[in-house]
């Protein structure tokens, strides 16, 4: 993967720094009982002491004290962040599916900010901003030399208040300018339809505190639709994850009672736990004398499945998608996912502010670590009929500075992907490729992996990634010199 690619860090607008997290709230942080260490604490101080007699202008207290919370946490790892006041805010409305901005998933290249994905329905998607987009500008300020915090901070705001974008597109000479009034943003958590008769598809965008429900809403109109429904395809892709209980309760929806669906382990007792497909564990006590998943047919739990999924589904989407892989329930079919298996705990400082921190690694059913290496689908297929396009070179949690090992297979952490072509090369080709290309739909008549995923509903041929068939002759060829040799688990016959 190039530089250029590695370098992105994925936010989400007013909504969650980083990719999303299957999070967990807690009241207040935990007292430590850790002793203290005081000669570093005196560094500290003696570092603030300075900065306060002799740095070029005065700084205030809160600010330095501010800022060396969040540099401590933030070095932890890419998804543990001190959150002040208005993250702290934005982060509680993101996981209610709404939240103020223009509604774009971002990232920094060459000193810009990349556009990843517009959310659909938003300000920015509605203006015609691409993915691949630079912006160079912020109303007539320069986004040379910011920080992506301080870039995002500037494009969120009050609802209904303007801003004004410089877009440099490759495919355009001139820069384009656009103006996108911020907005107040309801996420659609839960998409579906019947796509031909006896088959239907359901989207989650993100894993919301209100999927659940929608989940079942969706479920019950598709079954009075279809009755003798033949085939469901789960559409996980580009969904970055969202709140446990929402990734619980999807998969308890076509799993068995009572099974695990997922544990987690880290430091804390409290962090060592198995949550099962079980009303307590995907219901909020609001919630607790009812069980939305009573209300869909029976027949969804043995309806023939395929989960779609992608280098952008991540945490809470790998949790479903892995649990239905265990149980053999679904077949995964797309792309490896991001590899995001942590355990994000909101640990509440004060009324307003709070530190988001990594507490434990998730585990699939079976005990696989989800953490840096994702979920391997059981059926890899690209985004398209002739290759996978840029999908195939995004950013993985893999990739990301500091990101959190595999405990379960450290010596293998994603080092076994070597690219069979130059990497610039390939990417610059592919780049031409998608300009010519139309922007995926999800769902729509050209969404070729959909295609494929009703093909293997159906029994028919499905057409497999290049790079599939390409380790499928390598193992054939080992197999065949392990023949050779007689090293084939003793039934080689030496020639």
């Amino acid at each position: 993967m190039s530089s250029k690619l590695k370098n992105f860090g994925l936010i989400g607008l007013g909504v969650i720094a980083g990719i999303a997290g299957s999070m967990q709230f807690e009241a207040s942080a935990q007292k430590t009982t850790t002793p203290l260490p005081l000669e570093e604490l005196r560094q500290l101080a003696d570092v603030f002491g300075l900065i306060k007699s002799d740095y070029v202008e005065s700084v205030e207290d809160k600010k330095l004290l501010t800022e060396a919370i969040s540099g401590m946490v933030a070095s932890l790892d890419p998804h543990s962040a001190y959150l002040d006041k208005k993250a702290f805010k934005e982060l509680r409305e993101g996981t209610q599916g709404k939240f103020v901005g223009l509604g774009i998933e971002v990232g920094m290249e060459d000193g810009y900010v990349k556009v990843i994905s517009p959310i659909e329905d938003s300000p920015a998607f509605k203006a015609g901003l691409k993915a691949g987009d630079l912006i160079t500008r912020l109303d007539n300020t320069p986004i040379k030399g910011m920080t992506l915090d301080e870039a995002v901070k500037r494009m969120r705001g009050e609802p209904n208040t303007k801003i004004t974008l410089t877009i440099a597109r490759k495919e355009e000479d001139k820069p384009i300018i656009v103006t996108i009034v911020r907005q107040e943003i309801r996420v659609q958590s839960v998409k579906s339809k019947v796509v031909e008769p006896g088959y239907a598809w359901v989207r989650i965008a993100q894993f919301q505190e209100p999927t659940v429900e929608d989940l079942v809403k969706k479920l019950t109109a598709i079954y009075a639709q279809e009755p003798n429904l033949k085939g469901l395809v789960l559409d996980l892709r580009n969904d970055p994850g969202g709140v446990l209980p929402g990734a619980i309760g999807v998969s308890a929806a076509f799993l068995p009672k009572d099974v695990p669906v997922v544990s987690t382990n880290g430091q804390l007792p409290d962090s060592k736990a198995t949550f099962y497909a079980r009303r307590e564990f995907y219901t909020s006590s609001r919630a607790a004398l009812s069980d939305p998943l009573t209300k869909l047919p029976e027949a969804v739990k043995k309806v023939p499945m395929v989960v779609l999924v992608n280098t952008g589904s991540a945490s809470a989407s790998e949790i479903v998608a892995g649990a239905l892989q265990d149980y053999k329930r679904a077949t995964i079919m797309g792309t490896q996912t991001f590899g995001k298996g942590s355990v994000q705990t909101i640990r509440q400082l004060t009324a307003d502010t709070a530190v988001k921190l990594t507490t434990a690694r998730y585990y699939t059913p079976n005990g696989r670590s989800i953490q840096a290496k994702g979920i391997v689908p059981d059926l890899l297929v690209d985004e398209n009929a002739d290759g996978d396009g840029l999908n195939g070179l995004r950013l993985r949690e893999a990739d990301l500075t500091h990101h959190l090992m595999n405990d379960k297979d450290k010596a293998k952490d994603d080092a076994a992907h070597a690219k069979l072509v130059d990497e610039l090369e390939e990417e610059q080709r592919l780049a031409a490729l998608e300009k010519k290309r139309k922007p995926l739909e999800f769902g729509g008549k050209d969404d070729f992996q959909l295609a494929q995923a009703l093909n293997q509903l159906k029994g028919l041929p499905v057409q497999l990634s290049k790079s599939a068939k390409i380790e499928s002759k390598k193992e054939d060829t080992i197999n065949d010199k392990k023949n050779v040799n007689g090293n084939g688990n003793g039934h080689g016959e030496k020639k």
